[in-house]
């Protein structure tokens, strides 16, 4: 008869030991992930790991069943409902100039992603430069026949800072006058290109865009592109000055090939009311596809803040003060263009 074998007993019993997989990590962006995991987020609990068992000696694994939250597709069907009982039941707040956070954050965003994110593939650089609290004033050049760098902009702000900040936004009036889009604009937290409106938004600590080109930028020519026009009589910089906030040069390169401008037909603008009526390669020839803009590879850079808060009480009325911070901002933007230009290899790869 062949010899028993004695295997000794281990001292916890010969069970094989649980052993811990920390769950993948993903990358996120503000309100991605499922309801459990915000929720263990908030309250400080780490992520829950898979648990296996492990046999010794080369054994199979096997996955021990583990509790599961909801799954995406739950937790947005969720994030949905309570979003439309909010609405319907009226427990949101707009501010004095219109601005509802809660459709921005939850239908606006949602909706600008895509194109920010897949479409356009925007890069930020000098994120840094941006205050993470307080009033700051953005100056931004214009281009692209529709305003998209504007909306791409707010997008920048609000995901690509180390802080989500909404970017309210300085429009003509012109906005504010097209039916059905004056009310969206204000809802995103749009407000007329006034002073007085530019002032009180910076005093009370957001953070303002301006794009002072005005449709003399976003309606030139395609042979014009990446040549900044005049910044109108530095009302921006006499804002600024008056709120002591700084000044937030921003360069955007990419817009200037979404929508190609080759042509402009004075009369049928002047028909319809409106500053130009433009010609693209696609736009009217192909009808309604005319309006999908090309797919330029962008970049939006922040450059370092210019500081009013030195300037004495009264600075805003010095007229020579006021254009030379005006020639200042601009001469750094358009120098900024150049050199994102001149690192750029293509139009749409970048």
């Amino acid at each position: 008869m062949p010899e028993a074998r004695v295997i000794p007993l281990r001292s916890d019993g010969g069970r094989p030991r649980p052993r811990t997989r920390p769950a993948p990590r993903r990358a996120s962006r503000p309100g991605v992930g499922s309801l459990q995991e915000r929720t263990d987020a908030a309250r400080g609990i780490e992520p829950r790991g898979e648990v296996v068992d492990a046999v010794e000696g080369g054994g199979e694994i096997a996955a021990l069943p583990t509790a599961e939250g909801p799954t995406d597709l739950e937790a947005r069907v969720a994030e949905v409902g309570e979003f439309l009982q909010r609405r319907l039941t009226g427990r949101y707040t707009v501010d004095d100039f219109g601005f509802d956070r809660d459709l921005t954050e939850n239908v606006v965003m949602p909706l600008l992603r895509p194109l920010y994110e897949h479409w356009f593939r925007v890069e930020t650089i000098g994120t840094e430069n941006v205050p993470l609290s307080g009033g700051a004033l953005l100056v931004a050049n214009h281009s692209g026949t529709l305003p998209l760098d504007a909306l791409m902009t707010t997008v920048a702000a609000h995901d690509d800072l180390p802080v989500p900040r909404y970017l309210r936004m300085l429009a003509a009036d012109l906005v504010f006058g097209l039916p059905g889009v004056g009310a969206a604009a204000r809802k995103a937290g749009h407000t007329l290109a006034c002073n007085a409106d530019a002032e009180a938004l910076l005093s009370a600590g957001e953070l303002v865009g301006v794009w002072p080109e005005g449709f003399k930028g976003i309606g030139k020519d395609f042979a014009d592109r990446y040549k900044l026009q005049r910044f109108g009589r530095g009302g921006f910089v006499s804002a600024a000055l008056r709120s002591g906030v700084p000044i937030i040069p921003c360069s955007i390169v990419g817009a200037e090939e979404t929508y190609p401008k080759i042509a402009d037909i004075g009369p049928l603008a002047r028909l319809l009311g409106v500053p130009y009526f433009p010609v693209t390669p696609t736009w009217p020839l192909l009808g309604p596809l005319g309006l999908v803009p090309l797919p330029s590879k962008w970049y939006i850079e922040f450059g370092e803040p210019i500081h009013t808060d030195a300037y004495e009480p009264g600075a805003a009325d010095d007229p020579m003060l006021v254009f030379n911070l005006t020639d200042q901002v601009r001469e750094t933007i358009q120098q900024t263009l150049y050199r994102l230009l001149a690192g750029r290899r293509n139009a749409f790869l970048g």
